[in-house]
């Protein structure tokens, strides 16, 4: 794999099985339940329809033509409008632990500053340890319940970022 065959890009319309395939993979392969959680969740099978809306963005990382993780951001559900949520952050074992999920964690929060959001939100899985030390790492502080209306009531992991 050459760092000159990878590409964060936005998703695109024949996109959707890719990314579902690797969010599914996760799921089975770090034994995250699978109800109340994003495997669950209909967006998962059509997540370029889901993020078509001016105030949210899903990007991909695609490695010679293969899609191999993602992750988005849209406002938070049930909440204040000002506060945005990482969603579907999600990579192939193939580029894990490589700097890529870094990447695009900083695109998402770059995105999340240029769309105007003040706040980020994530909720996550305490089998997800790399990525939550990725989070915190990052500046985004521990919650002791969810927030919005987000349906993933399998997460037991909230976490907050002033941008």
């Amino acid at each position: 794999m050459n760092k000159d065959n990878i590409v964060i890009r936005e998703i695109g319309p024949n996109d959707n099985a890719g990314i579902e395939q690797v969010i599914r993979a996760c799921f089975h392969e770090f034994n995250i339940p699978l109800e109340g959680t994003a495997y669950t969740d209909p967006e998962t099978k059509q997540i370029f329809q889901a993020y078509q809306n001016t105030n949210d963005v899903y990007f991909v990382i695609e490695v010679d033509g293969e899609i191999l993780g993602g992750g988005g951001l849209k406002p938070l559900s049930g909440f204040e409008t000002t506060v945005c949520e990482i969603q579907k952050m999600y990579f192939s074992s193939k580029i894990r632990g490589k700097g890529y999920g870094k990447l695009l964690f900083s695109k998402c929060l770059e995105a999340a500053k240029s769309l105007g959001y003040k706040q980020c939100y994530i909720e996550s899985s305490t089998q997800l340890k790399a990525a939550i030390h990725i989070y915190e790492t990052h500046g985004f502080k521990h919650l002791d319940r969810a927030l919005g209306d987000t349906g993933h009531f399998s997460c037991g992991v909230w976490m907050l970022k002033d941008l």
